[in-house]
């Protein structure tokens, strides 16, 4: 039987609205869309790369809590409300991405919050786990 476990960043969202993190469900991790805020201080920067560095500090922290890391990302979803705001954080994403090559998909959409530029949502395989 497969193991299902959530993991929490301690974002208040996750306890205001119902949702985890991540979830790892066997050698699969799914973590939820992760926007720049900075879930210690609830703080999020202005600047849209300043926010897709640290969508990937949160997203590299629950990869790692799961027992795995962006060489494991099979597929990516970036959202974003203004387009034009995604060609700037190439060179980070091309940092954590650009050896792994997962899938990958972009979309021009609205956020939660207003002050949010950039959200990301990854799927991974965990290597260890059969």
């Amino acid at each position: 039987m497969t193991q299902r476990r959530a993991i929490l960043s301690g974002s208040t969202f996750e306890e205001q609205i119902g949702y985890a993190r991540a979830v790892v469900d066997g050698d699969r991790v799914h973590i939820s869309g992760t926007t720049g805020f900075d879930y210690t201080t609830m703080t999020i920067s202005d600047d849209v790369v300043e926010q897709a560095e640290q969508c990937l500090r949160n997203i590299g922290a629950a990869l790692a809590e799961a027992g795995c890391g962006f060489a494991d990302v099979v597929r990516v979803r970036y959202l974003l409300p203004d387009r034009a705001d995604f060609e700037p954080c190439w060179p980070v994403l091309r940092r954590h991405f650009g050896d792994v090559r997962p899938a990958a998909t972009m979309l021009e959409c609205g956020l939660a919050d207003p002050r949010m530029k950039i959200e990301i949502e990854v799927d991974a395989r965990r290597p260890d786990v059969r």
